[in-house]
């Protein structure tokens, strides 16, 4: 099967980071997968939730935001000034969660790590390039404060990247763009961290329910995705 953009079932799309991309967040990446674009900004706040001062947590709370810009995509989209739709919220949620097991939560004192990821483009998988490109943004914001002191140097756990596979026409893919995600008769995104550990795996049979040879043919997928991600953000993040 040949892929709308020529690449192989196996084939990631072309990304670039730019980091340091925003001069005032404490860490800033411009993440680019393919035709998808995703600014993520993190800032550090001093405080942590409420719910965690009423529970006795120690340590900090890595929180996300998530939003695609009005031109994003090929119409319009308004922007949610009425509150976030369902989909915005759940995406949140899971970048959240991706990037808290990143770190060690206890490490952060009463600080509150917020990701802020808008997409300026949007072709297929801007969750997951919002984890990917968010991990490196919040590894350079703890960088920072690890230099001057504010955090210890074992603050950063693991690496956490993300991909999405599907199957499109009966073909398992890697990395889709819109035109493939579109049509997919599977879909699905995984995130798994630098041990090869999974922290999150969402899938859906869109159209056919598919077999376990399948799944296992997706996971192999992703795992070979994700490690060439991990690796383009060790290199990213040690220039």
């Amino acid at each position: 099967m040949m892929r709308i953009d020529g690449r192989r079932a196996d084939e990631l799309r072309p990304v670039t980071i730019t980091t340091g991309y925003v001069e005032y967040p404490e860490g800033s990446v411009l993440y680019t997968s393919g035709k998808t674009i995703v600014l993520c900004n993190v800032s550090v706040e001093n405080g942590v939730p409420r719910w965690m001062q009423l529970q006795g947590h120690n340590g900090g709370w890595v929180t996300a935001e998530y939003a695609m810009l009005p031109r994003s995509t090929h119409q319009r989209t308004p922007r949610e000034n009425n509150g976030v739709s369902g989909r915005s919220q759940e995406i949140r949620r899971l970048i959240g969660r991706s990037l808290r097991a990143a770190v060690d939560l206890t490490k952060l004192g009463e600080r509150t790590f917020i990701v802020d990821c808008d997409v300026i483009q949007a072709d297929g998988g801007t969750r997951t390039a919002s984890i990917t490109g968010g991990f490196i943004a919040m590894a350079l914001a703890v960088k920072r404060m690890i230099s001057t002191g504010l955090l210890p140097v074992d603050t950063l756990r693991t690496a956490v990247a993300s991909v999405s596979v599907g199957v499109v026409n009966g073909q398992p893919l890697l990395d889709l763009c819109y035109q493939e995600d579109s049509r997919a008769d599977v879909d699905m995104n995984v995130i798994m961290n630098r041990d090869g550990e999974y922290i999150e795996v969402q899938s859906t049979a869109e159209v056919t329910p598919f077999n376990h040879a399948t799944l296992e043919q997706l996971l192999d997928y992703a795992r070979k995705g994700i490690t060439a991600l991990l690796a383009i953000q060790c290199e990213a993040l040690n220039r």
